[in-house]
């Protein structure tokens, strides 16, 4: 008897022992063929068995055996090794290396380009910049962002356009609506799926500010039209908000917003450029400085900062009705009457 309560208990320790063993073995057999980083292309070709994958993998040294990965994979059975060409390092786990053949992240070896958007900017600008570094013209892309079928297709796609973009008095419909920012493209890619990454990136931006769209009674279409005026009337945070607070003052007022930075833009002129008195009172519905319009210009005059957007949301708490912004100094001084703007238009030589 005791004999027999020896041997069990001799079998169950080298049981354990034996366990124990080959769980280390296991978690080591797992572990990176190196500390040290290189890289090594690795091809999965198409129809092959994951027994043949983790084959070829022992076989470029790239994981210490085949057993704990066929074991590993055995209990993830929900892996899918897809084909393509991996760049892998043998300072990988072999666990690592599996996840980035199911997840297939392929080496994609097309040219990657990089374009910077630059806030205030026009549409032209932006169209420029594509043409710039694709195999895009100018005339084509204008083209495609001036298509109503494609526009259409873009009020069915987000949630912030509507067929306010459709107006026919708009020189560019999607003006305001590209998200000025850095991005990086693949040189080959299409004008619509540059087009989509920026609106895409416009989406998050805007997501934050849904419930208080519902509370101003705004469409995104006014909010990028009056975010515009914003970033071309002031550059820092607080003028920002406060010329803000003049629009919305202006415009529960009834009076016309009498903004020359939309004079430019309806007649198509530069900053730099001296306005007409012609310019001035050209009867054009991006012209609020024509009496005859009333509220905001019938679409925005260029792509606003997220910093702008943020002040048409929160305006400052104030009661001007005018401003005179300093185009050398980018200082905005607020009057509350229209005696004192002619003032600060005179001293500053307006």
């Amino acid at each position: 008897m005791k004999n027999k309560k020896k041997l069990i208990i001799i079998i169950t320790s080298v049981v354990l022992v034996l366990s124990v063993i080959a769980i280390v073995l296991y978690i080591l057999g797992l572990t990176a063929v190196s500390k040290k980083s290189e890289k090594v292309k690795f091809k999965v070709s198409a129809g092959e068995s994951k027994i043949e994958v983790i084959q070829n993998l022992a076989d470029a040294k790239l994981i210490h055996n085949e057993i704990p990965l066929f074991i590993y994979v055995f209990f993830n059975s929900d892996l899918n090794l897809q084909a393509g060409e991996y760049m892998l390092n043998r300072n990988m786990s072999a666990t690592d290396i599996i996840k980035v053949i199911s997840d297939g992240k392929i080496i994609d070896e097309r040219k990657v380009i990089s374009m910077t958007f630059v806030e205030g900017k026009r549409l032209k600008s932006y169209v420029k910049l594509i043409s710039q570094n694709t195999n895009f013209s100018e005339d084509e892309i204008i083209k495609k962002i001036n298509d109503k079928e494609f526009l259409k297709t873009l009020i069915d796609k987000y949630w912030f356009i509507t067929d306010e973009i459709l107006n026919d008095d708009l020189y560019y419909p999607l003006e305001g609506y590209l998200f000025p920012s850095t991005y990086e493209f693949y040189a080959d890619s299409s004008i619509e799926t540059i087009i989509y990454r920026m609106l895409d990136e416009m989406g998050k931006k805007l997501e934050p500010y849904k419930e208080k769209l519902a509370e101003r009674n705004l469409t995104i279409h006014k909010v990028l039209s009056m975010a515009a005026i914003i970033e071309k009337e002031a550059l820092s945070s607080e003028d920002r908000k406060t010329v803000s607070q003049v629009i919305y003052k202006r415009l529960g007022l009834n009076m016309n917003l009498g903004m020359d930075v939309t004079t430019y833009y309806a007649v198509q002129k530069d900053l730099t450029e001296p306005l007409t008195k012609v310019d001035l009172s050209t009867n054009n519905p991006y012209n609020t400085r024509n009496s005859s319009v009333i509220g905001l210009p019938v679409g925005a005059i260029c792509s606003p900062s997220l910093d702008s957007i943020d002040a048409v949301f929160n305006p400052s708490d104030t009661d001007y009705i005018y401003f005179y912004a300093d185009i050398a100094t980018g200082k905005v001084y607020f009057a509350k009457d229209y005696n004192e703007f002619l003032n600060y238009k005179q001293e500053l030589g307006g």
